[in-house]
């Protein structure tokens, strides 16, 4: 019997860009895609939940902190690459601006790190184009300038 592969369709996925104050939390992550590398936390949104719920406990999961969403910040198309000409993956990524509200980061889930970061020490994370976008995005939502 030939088996037929599952249709390639994009994971969908979610996103808290979290501040304290002024400093930003962000992940290591531990395994692909990304392993090694700094990023947003955020992670699979489960079947019947909503993207923000999802946001939420990807964070809490993650880092350990709890903290309130303040509005979308954008949708990202994750494009993993393959070998040459293809893509392995494609996750569809909903991130949000996030306040914290509670908790130390601590390193859970899939992060091998997890910690806040002043917006001066962001330059030496050689983080994602997207993730500098959104994160400059997050943090003029939250002090009320144009994203």
């Amino acid at each position: 019997m030939i088996e037929t592969p599952p249709p390639r369709i994009p994971i969908p996925g979610a996103g808290a860009v979290c501040f304290r104050g002024d400093a930003v939390l962000l992940i290591k992550r531990g395994k692909p895609p990304l392993e090694g590398r700094w990023s947003i936390p955020g992670g699979r949104i489960e079947w019947g939940e909503t993207a923000a719920n999802a946001a939420l406990r990807e964070l809490n999961e993650e880092t350990g902190v709890r903290a309130e969403l303040a509005g979308l910040i954008d949708v990202i198309d994750a494009l993993i690459p393959g070998a040459p000409g293809e893509t392995a993956a494609h996750y569809l990524i909903v991130d949000y601006a996030a306040r914290w509200i509670a908790g130390e980061p601590i390193a859970g889930d899939d992060a091998i790190e997890a910690r806040f970061f002043a917006p001066e020490e962001l330059a030496a994370l050689n983080l994602t184009a997207d993730a500098q976008r959104v994160i400059a995005a997050a943090r003029a939502r939250l002090s009320g300038g144009a994203a």
